[in-house]
């Protein structure tokens, strides 16, 4: 019993204000939903908008790279070729 009296001394308050606002909830989260709604859209699109751009700029980025990664292997196995070329040539000359 003494339990029950400390809850009902302290917790009073708290009980109207919960039975408040199960009483006015419904009147209140509709308009409340119907604010928050549109912005949370608003949110989402933002969002989208910018993981797009983000998605094509890393496209564009990873073209670039793997050109510049051909480019630098075509002159490396071209510069291979002519070393190789030039060390045969110099070696036939040495032998003449």
């Amino acid at each position: 019993m003494a339990l029950l009296d400390d809850v009902l001394k302290v917790g009073a308050p708290a009980i109207l204000v919960g039975v408040g606002a199960v009483l006015v909830a419904p009147f209140v989260l509709p308009a409340v939903g119907s604010v928050a709604r549109p912005l949370a859209k608003g949110a989402v699109k933002g969002y989208l908008a910018l993981a797009d751009s983000a998605k094509e700029m890393f496209a564009e980025a990873g073209e670039q790279w793997s050109d510049l990664v051909a480019e630098a292997r075509a002159e490396h196995s071209e510069g291979a070729h002519s070393a190789t070329a030039h060390r045969a040539a110099a070696k036939g000359a040495a032998k003449a």
